[in-house]
């Protein structure tokens, strides 16, 4: 049966108006919905850009700090904690009072997080400038566009979407090597001003595309206490904390990684980018198999694919050429499970009240992102890379391990 207006507010839970007003639902797949998915490709863009650029920035905040690389992947995860925690309060925001309001405060705390993260002296100020502000802002830009792209379209829907978070995989690859030309021309802290600015400038830019869902919900709230007791959640909700606790270590560590077996600092950077861009073929590619392969297969492949990764990763060496085949193959597999979890959740529960589920569910990534490249961290500092590298290897292997378990056998609700 072909979803309704109705339905479609309901999926992505989009709110009621300010004041009890129903907007009109007849803008529905219309140029206006378009804008909205230029409005959230631009915001993924800046954030995750940003964000995912941070080990461009490792080693040079790591010396200027003098702290080791467990400490300073700290900041990282406590960025990534944030924003996955803090999904389901700016997607509420959004829905209370539209999604230009909570973008322009994301372009404000993103400006002021990165000016102040120059400005910091000891890394504890870093944890709370640059991994709680930037944390605030990435959340405040991500869910609310998600759902705003979700409520403007009906028959489109999937293709806007792709389109929308390509958005994280194109900032990824453009921001991380722009970064790196930026520290060695005018050091870290002058790099974090310009991206700041720039950054904040075009979120601002972004909200004025950013416009209300031309729906609203009148679904009853989930019960989430019920849905976390239910197995299928159980294994997504383990499956996942456990890849995002080895998931975001190539982000982090791998340009440092490549610099110490000699590699430019500026082609060790580009790695970081490269896993971006293959990401955005994981999340067009694989996102548009989910319907013929199914969802759940199709994401057990993506873990199975990312723990073979780390294998390439481990044999690599010094080898450039193979530290680019390792960044190609991680990152689609990426893509590819990021854009196939709401699918697998939508596959199992239904879709009244997805945004709901799916905010409960990345607390777990919450929790794998803060614990893992700290500890990896550690590890490569008292051990080596090398057994970094298989810690994270065998935390993705569990995961898949755990995700095996995982069988569609319910019909959703």
């Amino acid at each position: 049966m072909r979803a309704t207006p109705d339905a479609a507010a309901r999926v992505w839970g989009v709110g009621r108006a300010v004041g009890g007003a129903v907007p009109d639902a007849r803008g529905v797949d219309s140029a206006r919905g378009w804008a909205v998915v230029a409005a959230a490709f631009s915001s993924m863009f800046v954030v995750y850009g940003i964000v995912y650029s941070f080990g461009a920035f490792f080693d040079s905040m790591a010396a200027d700090f003098g702290t080791g690389k467990g400490a300073t992947a700290l900041i990282f995860s406590i960025t990534t904690a944030w924003y996955f925690g803090l999904g389901l309060v700016s997607g509420k925001a959004a829905d209370r009072y539209g999604p230009r309001p909570v973008l322009v405060v994301a372009a404000v705390v993103l400006g002021a997080a990165l000016l102040l993260t120059s400005r910091v002296q000891a890394i504890w100020l870093g944890y709370i400038t640059y991994g709680g502000g930037v944390g605030i802002a990435v959340a405040c830009a991500y869910v609310p566009m998600v759902a705003a792209v979700g409520g403007w379209f009906q028959r489109r829907r999937t293709t806007a979407l792709g389109i929308a978070v390509a958005g994280i995989g194109v900032g990824t690859l453009v921001v991380a090597p722009l970064s790196e030309q930026l520290i060695d021309a005018h050091g870290w802290r002058t790099a974090y001003v310009v991206l700041g600015l720039a950054g904040a400038g075009v979120l601002l830019l972004a909200s004025l595309g950013a416009h209300r869902p031309p729906v609203v919900a009148h679904a009853q709230p989930v019960a989430l206490r019920a849905v976390a007791r239910q197995r299928w959640f159980v294994v997504l909700y383990a499956a996942i904390l456990l890849l995002s606790a080895s998931l975001f270590v190539p982000f982090v560590f791998m340009k440092s990684y490549a610099t110490d077996r000699g590699i430019d600092s500026g082609p060790a950077a580009t790695l970081v980018g490269i896993i971006g861009a293959s990401s955005v073929i994981g999340r067009l590619g694989i996102g548009a198999l989910g319907t013929r392969f199914g969802a759940v297969l199709l994401t057990q492949l993506s873990f199975a694919v990312l723990t073979a990764s780390f294998l390439i990763w481990l044999s690599a060496g010094g080898s450039y050429a193979r530290l680019v085949v390792f960044a190609i193959v991680m990152g689609v597999a990426y893509g590819g499970f990021i854009a196939l979890t709401p699918a697998v959740v939508a596959d199992f529960h239904g879709t009244l009240g997805l945004g709901a589920v799916l905010g409960a569910l990345y607390t777990a990534a919450a929790l794998g992102g803060l614990i893992g490249p700290p500890l990896i961290g550690v590890l490569i500092d008292d051990v080596s890379y090398h057994a970094g590298i298989v810690a994270a290897m065998v935390i993705t292997g569990a995961s898949t391990a755990v995700l095996a378990l995982l069988r569609r056998s319910s019909t959703p609700s």
